[in-house]
């Protein structure tokens, strides 16, 4: 009995020392949001929304928009960090961001084995392109292994406006380096319309994608950004469509060809006796709900919400092996607020998908929407008819 309770003392004690034991040291280095406290936010940012910005994982530049001719010559931007790690230079440290100017920060994991970098900046609001030809492309490394293609336009300076974005994160996640970059689901065209052009094709997305339910991705392409920590637990919310726009759109147009995939499936993999069609289209919205919080919309709201101000949508598009001219006008169910606009109160998404209800993971593989030159003509103000 004695050596009964003696075991058990031992076993007790190894159990409540392992308990104690010292937990890993975090070796994480992210700045996870990015914002700055002033009195008045408004003087200097078009919302006080845009004090704050939630970072990407992926994403290792940090621009605050500004309002032009503000003094930037001394902010502070505050960062929130994974736990335990370290930034340099100190958090909430004065610096000059006047003239485009970047600061660098570097994040250092708890363990101090691993280190991130990150530039800081703030510029002031440049007013979006509404021409697009998809000539700016290059190949990128994929966080799971393999390289796929990425689209940005650029300013007058040559930086990148980083506006167009794909779901060929989320596909790298479950694919890796197994694809090859043409065999992602958004790949770059080289004949398109003009130049190059996009081709987004519906693609198995390999046994990973089916054990969680997401048997194919639709290549698709669209004004706004991916959320890749999402890609797998909350695929719709991955999607963020649209960026701010100060002007009213009056009418969507692009070229596009078409091409559908033999079998078409549910969500759960079965053939059905469907055909898949393509998309393009345009949403304008408002991007701040009533209570004043900023929101985009997403892959199970963007042609749902109550958000929606305007959509230019035609449906689904047919097959057809030549170029054809999509022209289609906005169609507004409520008026603009003028002053709103000119503050960046709405923001326009443009969608294009090789399979209508891809995001609900239902279409044909081998669907295929090649894509190129697409515009948006818009309502001028009166004081730009005056200038020109």
């Amino acid at each position: 009995m004695k050596s009964l309770k003696l075991l058990l003392a031992v076993a007790l004690c190894g159990l409540l020392s392992s308990c104690f034991k010292d937990e890993p040291l975090n070796a994480e280095c992210d700045i996870e949001q990015a914002y700055v406290h002033v009195d008045n936010p408004t003087d200097i940012f078009y919302s006080a929304t845009d004090t704050l910005i939630n970072v990407l994982s992926d994403v290792t530049d940090i621009t605050f928009s500004v309002k032009a001719g503000v003094d930037l010559t001394a902010m502070s931007p505050l960062f929130i960090i994974t736990d335990g790690a370290t930034i340099s230079p100190a958090n909430g440290s004065t610096h000059d961001f006047s003239n485009k100017t970047s600061v660098v920060y570097t994040v250092t994991s708890q363990d101090g084995k691993w280190s991130r970098v990150y530039n800081v900046k703030f510029e002031e609001y440049t007013p979006p392109l509404t021409e697009f030809s998809f000539e700016h492309y290059y190949l990128t490394d994929g966080a799971n292994g393999g390289q796929y293609y990425v689209w940005s336009d650029l300013n007058e300076d040559g930086s990148e406006m980083g506006n167009w974005a794909t779901g060929n994160p989320g596909f790298n996640l479950s694919m890796g380096s197994s694809a090859a970059p043409d065999d992602y689901p958004t790949v770059m065209l080289p004949n398109g319309y003009k130049g190059a052009g996009v081709q987004l094709t519906t693609r198995s997305t390999g046994p990973l994608g089916a054990l969680v339910g997401r048997r194919l991705a639709a290549g698709n392409l669209f004004l706004g950004y991916f959320d890749l920590s999402t890609a797998l637990t909350n695929t719709l919310q991955s999607t963020n469509f649209g960026l701010p726009f100060d002007h009213k759109p009056l009418r969507l147009t692009a070229y596009y060809k078409y091409s559908r995939g033999d079998s078409y499936q549910d969500e759960d993999g079965n053939i059905i006796d469907v055909q898949d069609m393509g998309n393009i289209y345009g949403v304008f919205y408002l991007n701040h709900d009533a209570k004043g919080n900023a929101l985009v919309l997403h892959g199970d709201d963007i042609k749902t919400s109550s958000q929606i101000v305007a959509i230019a949508d035609i449906g689904g598009l047919d097959e057809t092996d030549e170029w054809t001219e999509l022209n289609v006008d906005f169609v507004y169910n409520m008026d603009v607020d003028e002053d709103l606009l000119a503050s960046q109160g709405y923001s326009l998404a443009i969608v294009c998908t090789s399979s209508f209800y891809g995001a609900s993971f239902r279409g044909a593989i081998g669907s295929t929407l090649c894509v190129d030159e697409i515009n948006v003509l818009w309502e001028e103000t009166s004081d730009e008819e005056t200038e020109e």
